[in-house]
C-alpha cells in the first residue's frame, strides 16, 4: 500500500524501490514522493502551532526492533543497541562541533531490562558539556511497547567525543550554554565525571596495591573449577565499506557490537547456555582502523562469582595478512549473567585462572566488581538513596569525591529557590522539594573569590567565625583537594551533649571560565573514628559553599545545605524568622574574609 501510494503520478526506478524495502522500516531515509494535493498547506498550519525550546544539539532516534536485530530468545541484540546508540550521539556531538567526531569513550552501561521483537527503541543523545576539542554526550534509551504504550527505560549511558579538523587534527568546540535546570545540572557535574574518567586507571592500581596479593579461590558447592582457557576466543574481522562511517574509519559502535559478539560465546563456554549481557565497563577507543584492515576480538573470562561472570573483551587491528604489528584499538569488560525460566540469576561455576597474566587478571577482575558497585551505588543512584555517612575506605574515594561535589552541583543548579528572609545584604532563600528542606543563604563581599576559595575551604578556621564549631581536626588528607575532618559543635539548649561530625570536604577550582569555586561537605564514617559515649553523632547529606567572582575585587559567597532531620528545626526556625542565628553567623563570616584580606595584604606589603 505505501509502494502504490508513492507510485501515484511518479515512476519510480527498481533501485529506489528497493532502497525503501530494505531500509524504509529502520528510520533510514525514504524516496521521494509525490506531494498530495493540500499536502503543504496542511503541514504549514500544522508547524503555525508553537513548540517548546529544543537543545539545539539534541538527536532523537526511534527503531522497530526487527527479527534480524535479535538473538536467540528474539530479544534486541546488545550490539545492535550500541551500533544505534553511538550513531544517535555521534550526531549530537556533530551537531555541536559542526565537524566530523570521533567515539573516544563510552562510560559504564547498565542494562535493565531487555528489548523484544516488535518493540520500539527510543533513544536522545544530546551534548551535556564541551570542553576544548572533547565533549560529554549524555545518552537515554528506553523502550516503547506500541500494543500495550508502556514505556520503560533501559539505560542511561555518557560517551565523550573528539572534534577533528580535515587533517586528523583536533578541533577547538565552542562553550556549550545550558538553558534548562536538568541542563545545568548535567552541565555541571560533567566536569566531576571528566575528573573521574582520568583517576580510573589510578582507582584500579590503588585498590589492587591495597589488597592482600594471595587472593584464595572461592569455594563453591556442586561445581568444579572450570579452566579459563577454555573460554578463550579468537576471531578475525575484515572491514568492510559497510562498517564505515562517514569519515572512512571504522565505526565505534561496529566495533562495540563486534567486541560484544565474542565476549557472549566466551560466555556461553563457562556456563553452556544462553547469557544475559548486564553491564559494560567503560570503552576507550586507543586508535581508529580504516577499511581493508583486519581486526583481531579475543575474548575470555576473567573471573565467574556466585551469579555473574566478568569477561575480557580486546580489538586489534593490521593492515595486510602477514603483518606481524598490532594497533590496540579497543578493549572493554563485560558482565554477564545467566537467567533461568524464572528470570532469576544462575549459579555459575567457578573459574580456575591460568599462572601469570590470568591470576592478575582473576584479581583485577575482583578488583573491577568492587569498582562497579562503588560506581552503581555511590555515584549513579539518586541523593534520596544514597545513606547519610558511607563508609570512607581508600578503594572508593574517588566515587565518595564526585557524589560529594556532584551533589552541591546539583542543589546549586535547582531553579525553584524562595526568597525567605532578606537582612541589609544577606539574602536567604529556601527550596522545598520532596522530602527534603533545602536552604541558601548568600551575599556580596569584597574579596577575590580565589581568597575567599581557600579561606572558606580550611575547616581548622571555622571556629573563628561560625560559632556552632569548638573544632575541626584533620583526620586524613586524602589529595589536595579532599580532606576528611572530625568536628566538634557547641551544645545547644535542648541537647544534653554536642553533636560531632566526620565529614568529607571535597573542594574544586573553576573547570573553565564562568564556573564557581565549589567546596562540598558531606557525612562519612571511618573505622578510626567510631561514635563515642560522650558525643551525639551527628550527619550532614549535602551542604558547601559555592564562590562567584563578580569582578576582580568582588565576589558572591553562597552557602547550601540540605536539612537533615536532625538540624531541621533549627533551619525553619531561622526560616521563619524567629531567629536570625543563621544570618548572623553568615555575616560573621563576611567579617573573618575581610580581615584576613587586609593581613594578607599587610603582610605583602611588609
Amino acid at each position: 500500500k505505501c509502494l502504490l501510494k508513492m507510485v501515484k503520478g511518479n515512476i519510480i526506478v527498481p533501485e529506489e524501490i528497493l532502497n525503501f524495502c530494505c531500509n524504509g522500516l529502520q528510520g533510514s531515509t525514504s524516496p521521494p514522493r509525490a506531494q498530495e494535493p493540500g499536502e503543504r498547506e496542511e503541514a504549514q498550519g500544522a508547524m503555525a502551532s508553537p513548540s517548546p525550546a529544543r537543545n539545539p544539539t539534541e538527536v532523537q532516534m526511534s527503531q522497530l526492533v526487527l527479527p534480524c536485530h535479535t538473538n536467540h530468545r528474539n530479544e534486541l541484540s546488545t550490539g545492535q543497541l550500541l551500533k544505534w546508540i553511538d550513531t544517535a550521539a555521534c550526531l549530537s556531538a556533530e551537531r555541536h562541533a559542526g565537524c566530523p567526531c570521533v567515539t573516544a569513550s563510552m562510560d559504564d552501561i547498565y542494562f535493565e531490562h531487555t528489548i523484544s521483537v516488535g518493540q520500539v527503541v527510543n533513544i536522545k543523545a544530546k551534548v551535556n558539556r564541551a570542553f576544548n576539542s572533547s565533549m560529554e554526550v549524555g545518552i537515554q534509551v528506553s523502550y516503547e511497547d506500541l500494543c500495550s504504550g508502556k514505556h520503560c527505560s533501559i539505560c542511561k549511558a555518557y560517551a565523550t567525543f573528539v572534534a577533528q579538523g580535515p587533517s586528523g587534527s583536533k578541533v577547538r568546540l565552542e562553550p556549550l550554554t545550558p538553558q534548562t535546570e536538568e541542563e545545568k545540572i548535567e552541565y555541571s557535574i560533567a566536569a566531576e565525571r571528566r575528573r573521574m574518567r582520568l583517576v580510573h586507571k589510578d582507582t584500579l592500581k590503588d585498590l589492587l596495591t591495597h589488597s592482600p596479593p594471595d587472593t584464595e579461590l572461592e569455594t563453591r558447592d556442586g561445581s568444579g573449577a572450570v579452566p579459563a582457557e577454555k573460554t578463550r576466543v579468537e576471531s578475525v574481522e575484515l572491514v568492510l565499506p559497510p562498517h564505515a562511517n562517514h569519515q572512512g574509519n571504522t565505526f565505534g559502535g561496529q566495533i562495540m557490537a563486534w567486541m560484544e559478539n565474542v565476549a557472549t560465546i566466551a560466555a556461553s563456554r563457562l556456563c553452556h547456555a544462553h547469557p544475559t549481557l548486564r553491564a559494560i565497563e567503560m570503552f576507550h577507543f586507543r586508535g581508529p582502523s580504516q577499511v581493508g584492515d583486519r581486526l583481531v576480538l579475543k575474548a575470555i573470562v576473567n573471573n565467574a562469582f556466585k551469579n555473574s561472570m566478568e569477561v575480557g573483551v580486546s580489538a586489534e587491528a593490521y593492515g595486510q595478512e602477514m603483518s606481524i604489528s598490532r594497533r590496540h584499538i579497543n578493549s572493554a569488560f563485560m558482565t554477564f549473567e545467566v537467567l533461568d525460566q524464572q528470570g532469576r540469576p544462575r549459579t555459575l561455576p567457578m573459574v580456575a585462572p591460568e599462572p601469570g597474566d590470568g591470576e592478575r587478571r582473576y584479581r583485577e577482575a575482583s578488583a573491577r566488581k568492587k569498582i562497579r558497585l562503588d560506581r552503581k551505588y555511590v555515584v549513579s543512584c539518586k541523593q534520596t538513596e544514597v545513606p547519610l555517612s558511607v563508609p570512607w575506605d581508600q578503594s572508593n574515594k574517588v566515587y565518595l569525591s564526585y557524589n560529594n561535589v556532584s551533589a552541591l552541583k546539583t542543589l546549586i543548579a535547582k531553579a525553584n529557590w524562595t526568597l525567605a528572609r532578606e537582612k541589609e545584604k544577606v539574602r536567604m532563600y529556601t527550596l522545598e522539594e520532596d522530602k527534603f528542606l533545602s536552604f541558601r543563604i548568600e551575599m556580596s563581599v569584597c574579596i577575590t573569590a580565589s581568597r575567599a576559595f581557600s579561606l572558606l575551604s580550611n575547616l581548622r578556621r571555622r571556629h573563628e567565625w561560625d560559632s556552632h564549631y569548638v573544632s575541626a581536626e584533620l583526620v586524613q588528607k586524602v589529595d589536595d583537594d579532599d580532606m576528611i575532618y572530625h568536628v566538634v559543635s557547641r551544645m545547644l539548649r535542648h541537647e544534653s551533649k554536642p553533636q560531632d561530625f566526620v565529614i568529607l570536604a571535597s573542594r574544586r577550582k573553576p573547570c573553565s571560565r564562568g564556573d564557581p569555586y565549589v567546596v562540598a561537605f558531606r557525612s562519612v564514617t571511618l573505622p578510626t573514628h567510631p561514635a563515642r559515649a560522650e558525643f551525639t553523632r551527628g550527619e550532614t547529606l549535602c551542604s558547601g559553599f559555592c564562590i562567584w567572582p563578580e569582578s576582580e575585587e568582588m565576589s558572591k559567597v553562597a552557602y547550601y545545605n540540605q536539612a537533615t532531620p536532625g538540624y531541621l528545626n533549627y533551619v525553619t526556625t531561622n526560616v521563619a524568622g524567629l531567629s536570625s542565628d543563621i544570618c548572623a553567623t553568615f555575616e560573621a563570616c563576611e567579617k573573618f574574609l575581610l580581615k584576613n584580606k587586609e593581613d594578607l595584604i599587610s603582610r605583602l606589603q611588609d
